[in-house]
């Protein structure tokens, strides 16, 4: 038989090799193998059988772990995600197979410990001590020790000798012992054991279903759960997890951003408390140490409950009974470097290979999984009410073109209801949250007299003043710049600022509410480890009266204190160039509303917006999706774009404009040329960021009812292009990103 093997590394190398004798070698497996004069490691891809050729093929050198890491399952998946996404099957591979695991660099931490396999005799130990006290003063303390063991390296320096003459007497054992690196180990927050809640009825209804789909997966479709803010989405996943534990499987949460991963383990960590060390997390922040151990716990069954980001989505669990897509509807779930997949699908996906039950959750779920509903290719189960029985908060919109008039042209950051509602809330020692999707300090620093903007050198954005570090900086490419005292330009010192963000609104809260305790919580302020939760555990002490932050505040968190949310500004999302942006918009109103009473109190939301008649604002309003969907589908459905169509992007970047330009509009003629049907082919445009790290870039959007004859399509025109060096072409498919 002979091996099909992936050569590691940055090119797409395949080579075929022969399987020597008495070698077990299956797909998956991590293998040695000669290449051109010297050593070289890879991933056998299948096993086959060999054809007839003119010439010996080279073989095997041997494994590198005796099974295989890549699974069948996700070895299909790979397949799959490198034919419909149109990426290499070495990027794919990559990313099933983590660099911190692939690495022969990596190995597991190991330790010396020393053992006692029963307790000293207590008068052949006080003999010892007269005859040799070191030997005595080791033994003592391991006969102290809980399970009669202790590393090597807490019982004191200059002990090996000693150590290594007890060994050779019997007196104890000396072990290599692997040792865990803990990527929670920095939390110190004790858990309070959970137990499971009472259901109300529309939660059983919902469990019961996802309790049929887990006992019999091959015969269940993906669950698209859509539940209202603060319904009890979660004790249902709880639940059912349980069940799928019970039945000796395991489960994968998938949450949609890092940031959400803690509360997310803490929250299965307290509900199963007697297998807290079976909970493994999975997402890019974690070290090249503990994520090859989490990954290998993973795979050897250790870890039975796997909880991570999008690339989670690849842990090789075994047995895997039940898949929970948390807030499936938000756009982290699309890698936006190759392979560009969507977790969300993939999740889907695997399931279907496994066979596993999948439950996808929502309050705002995507319209492409409500599409799926609507089609009958998933199943769909609805939670209307709060789990407590709180009723939905009463959402008000105050429209910022009067308040305006009232600062006479200034720029009003806190409109007068919502400093009033501030006010109130602070006098009943209730909790305020105030949204605002944009960081720093100013959106940009402008000369009155002759107009010039402070640009980003590298891309087509104005830069960001940050008056915490008194930089200008980019929120493309992160360059920064001194802040000018004067015009660049004419050199006047009437340069000022405009626009606001949120370290401006921390400015004038303390201004206005000099007596409120506040934080700000985005992506300038949680640079620290663990500063995101050490600054939501004091808000949830009540330490904290207002918090202030990003979209990393607008989803996940349950504070029952909370009684009112401020949206500074509704329409940051809204006027862009993006069909989704009023479905982005009508998502993000909703789930920062959702985080206002959840508790006994009720809760008041209040919009500013200088569109207080767009849809998505109205029915965000009214609580209304099913509302919003149908407007909204009505007009994907006109202009065919997805759900009802598949849309992707080919977009072209180099350092020379007018390169990177042509080279599209040669790729879009050979495109035209033998168009399938169903096709539809946009024209080369200059992409909204026109300039981005320095490139300029281009792009052209395609659309068809059908996935893989687009895919075929763009690759084999690809195949047979050549670019210039300098140009680089990236293909998009189900495409997210259009900036």
């Amino acid at each position: 038989m002979n091996a099909r093997v992936l050569i590691d590394g940055p090119s797409e190398l395949v080579f075929d090799y022969a399987i020597p004798a008495g070698l077990n070698v299956l797909p998956g497996c991590r293998v040695r193998i000669p290449l051109r004069r010297k050593s070289a490691t890879g991933t056998v891809l299948s096993v086959i059988v060999p054809e007839q050729a003119d010439f010996a093929l080279r073989e095997l050198e041997s494994l590198i772990d005796p099974e295989p890491l890549i699974t069948p399952v996700l070895l299909r998946t790979a397949d799959w995600i490198a034919h419909y996404y149109a990426s290499s099957i070495e990027s794919v591979i990559r990313s099933v197979l983590p660099e911190g695991v692939r690495s022969e660099e990596n190995s597991a931490k190991t330790r010396r410990v020393a053992i006692l396999d029963a307790a000293p005799d207590p008068a052949a130990l006080a003999k010892l001590e007269k005859r040799a006290p070191r030997q005595f003063a080791i033994l003592s303390l391991l006969a102290a020790a809980a399970d009669l063991r202790m590393a090597v390296a807490y019982l004191g320096e200059g002990n090996a000798a000693a150590l290594k003459s007890m060994e050779k007497a019997g007196l104890l054992r000396l072990e290599a012992e692997e040792v865990r690196r803990d990527p929670e180990a920095d939390n110190q927050e004790e858990f309070i054991e959970s137990k499971p809640l009472v259901l109300n009825p529309g939660q059983a209804t919902a469990l019961e279903s996802v309790l049929q789909a887990v006992a019999n997966p091959a015969s269940s479709k993906p669950i698209l759960l859509l539940g209202v803010t603060g319904s009890g989405k979660t004790e249902v996943y709880l639940q059912a997890a349980q069940r799928a534990l019970d039945l000796g499987k395991t489960v994968l949460v998938l949450v949609p951003e890092i940031s959400l991963t803690p509360q997310t383990v803490r929250r299965f960590k307290s509900r199963f408390a007697a297998m807290r060390d079976q909970v493994a997390v999975l997402h890019s922040n974690l070290s090249q140490g503990e994520r090859f151990d989490e990954w290998h716990r993973i795979r050897k069954g250790t870890a039975r409950i796997v909880i991570g980001a999008r690339s989670a989505v690849f842990a090789p669990l075994p047995d895997l009974g039940l898949i929970l897509v948390d807030e499936e509807h938000e756009n982290t779930y699309k890698q936006e470097n190759v392979p560009r997949y969507h977790g969300r699908d993939v999740a889907v996906l695997r399931a279907a290979f496994e066979p596993c039950a999948i439950v996808l959750g929502s309050a705002t779920p995507s319209l492409e999984s409500w599409h799926n509903t609507e089609t009958g290719k998933y199943e769909l189960l609805r939670l209307n009410e709060r789990a407590d029985g709180a009723s939905m908060p009463l959402v008000r919109v105050v429209d910022m073109r009067l308040e305006q008039t009232k600062h006479k042209g200034g720029v009003a950051i806190l409109s007068d209801k919502l400093r009033t509602a501030l006010e109130q809330r602070l006098e009943k020692g209730e909790q305020s949250i105030l949204f605002l999707n944009r960081r720093g300090f100013a959106r940009s620093l402008q000369c009155p007299t002759c107009g010039h903007v402070c640009q980003c050198p590298h891309c087509a954005v104005a830069l960001t003043y940050h008056r915490t570090d008194e930089r200008l900086v980019c929120h493309v490419c992160g360059h920064q710049a001194i802040v000018p005292r004067k015009c660049p330009e004419c050199k006047s010192p009437a340069i000022i600022l405009q626009g606001y963000g949120t370290q401006k609104v921390e400015e004038v809260l303390a201004k206005v509410l000099p007596k409120a305790k506040f934080a700000r919580i985005d992506a300038d302020a949680m640079r620290r480890k663990n500063a995101l939760r050490d600054t939501l555990s004091a808000f949830k002490s009540h330490k904290i009266d207002i918090l202030i932050g990003t979209q990393m505040i607008a989803k996940g968190l349950h504070f029952p204190n909370v009684t009112l949310v401020g949206i500074l500004n509704a329409d940051l999302g809204l006027h862009v160039p993006d069909f989704r942006a009023g479905e982005r918009t009508f998502q993000l109103i909703t789930q920062v509303a959702g985080r206002a009473g959840r508790g006994d109190l009720e809760g008041e939301v209040i919009v500013q917006t200088f569109t207080p008649h767009s849809p998505s604002i109205q029915y965000a309003r009214k609580h209304d999706f099913d509302g919003f969907s149908e407007q909204e589908m009505e007009f994907r459905r006109q202009f065919s774009f997805p759900p009802y169509a598949h849309c992707a992007v080919l977009t072209s970047r180099s350092t020379h404009e007018r390169r990177a330009e042509f080279t599209l509009q040669t790729l879009h003629l050979r495109l035209a040329e033998n168009l399938p049907n169903g096709i539809t082919l946009g024209e080369v445009l200059s992409s909204p960021l026109i300039r981005s790290h320095g490139q300029f870039r281009f792009q052209i959007t395609l659309r068809s009812h059908r996935a893989r004859p687009l895919t075929n399509h763009v690759q084999q025109i690809l195949a047979k292009t050549s670019l210039p060096e300098d140009v680089t072409v990236v293909f998009d498919m189900d495409a997210l990103n259009f900036s």
